[in-house]
């Protein structure tokens, strides 16, 4: 895929392109049904999928205080983009100035005279330009006018009883509430957090017998404190894990952390940047009378993260 991250670098427009626009928080089974659709009408045109987003998120521009967190971060919003099989990503630096533009400025200046598009594909409440002003109708004029062709797409839903519409205000509230198996339905693959590994506590090994590591995370959106069933990316490897979010409360001095348990594994991981996917979440943290009594516990959560990951491992192979 090809990554433009300054459209005045655009000096030609692309051949034929087909254009979809949005935050894409979440990269979720939504916005990869748009995808699929701008590379199926790229194909019939002989034309390039372009995906066109913002950075930063606009609601950080247009609002002073309660943006919500990420579910994505940036590199990895790329790099979801990328695998469902888009050609183009443009990302568009959000400013003040860039949010004033008029709807036909973005429209007739941006998209067709630059980028050269020659399709959209949008859902049906898709808004554009200054203070939301393009609306599907005015979209839908200009397309009459500059000569593109609009193409609509429905509210994706899933077949889940309990959630059914797919948006990313709903995975980030599944998230925060530990539902990562719900999530998990809406995004298409596991919830993922990223960070490096820094130097803990150094009790895990040594006081319980399950050497820990310790994450700076990177991503903003955390799931709820608990403990989890997790696999663990590095490098080129994945290996199975149970993670704890929280305060550990057995010892009591109210610091968060995000450690992570390897199963089977030896080796130094400090330094290095990990992929922790979340798979379920086993229990709250709860607070052990001693060591002893906490080390089983953390046994017993290893036994259930083994067969857990087992089952999902086979139904996903």
């Amino acid at each position: 895929m090809e990554l433009i991250e300054d459209i005045e670098k655009i000096s030609e427009p692309l051949t034929n392109a087909v254009v979809t626009i949005g935050n894409f928080d979440g990269v979720h089974l939504g916005h990869q049904a748009l995808f699929q659709k701008v590379i199926e009408k790229a194909g019939s045109l002989g034309g390039r999928s372009v995906a066109i987003t913002f950075e930063p998120h606009p609601i950080r521009v247009l609002k002073q205080n309660g943006q919500p967190p990420l579910i994505t971060i940036y590199e990895q919003k790329v790099e979801l983009i990328a695998r469902t099989g888009i050609e183009v990503l443009v990302c568009i630096r959000f400013t003040p100035e860039f949010a004033a533009l008029s709807p036909e400025t973005f429209v007739a200046d941006l998209l067709v005279r630059r980028i050269g598009m020659k399709a959209i594909v949008v859902g049906e409440d898709y808004t554009f330009g200054r203070n939301r002003e393009g609306n599907l109708a005015l979209l839908q004029a200009y397309a009459r006018q500059y000569d593109f062709e609009v193409i609509t797409v429905g509210e994706i839903q899933t077949a889940n009883s309990i959630v059914q519409r797919i948006s990313s205000t709903k995975i980030r509230d599944l998230v925060t509430a530990g539902e990562v198996e719900i999530a998990r339905k809406l995004l298409g693959r596991n919830y993922q957090i990223r960070g490096k590994v820094v130097v803990g506590r150094s009790r895990g090994g040594s006081q319980l017998g399950f050497p820990t590591a310790n994450i700076e995370m990177q991503d903003e959106l955390c799931p709820r404190t608990g403990i989890y069933a997790v696999t663990v990316d590095f490098g080129d490897r994945s290996n199975p894990g149970v993670a704890n979010i929280g305060y550990s409360p057995t010892f009591d001095d109210r610091q968060f952390t995000v450690e992570v348990y390897l199963l089977d594994f030896c080796g130094d991981l400090y330094g290095k940047q990990l992929r922790v996917n979340f798979v379920k979440r086993l229990r709250d943290e709860k607070r052990f009378d001693t060591l002893s009594a906490l080390s089983d516990q953390i046994g017993q959560d290893v036994a259930e993260a083994r067969k857990i990951l087992a089952q999902f491992t086979a139904r996903t192979v």
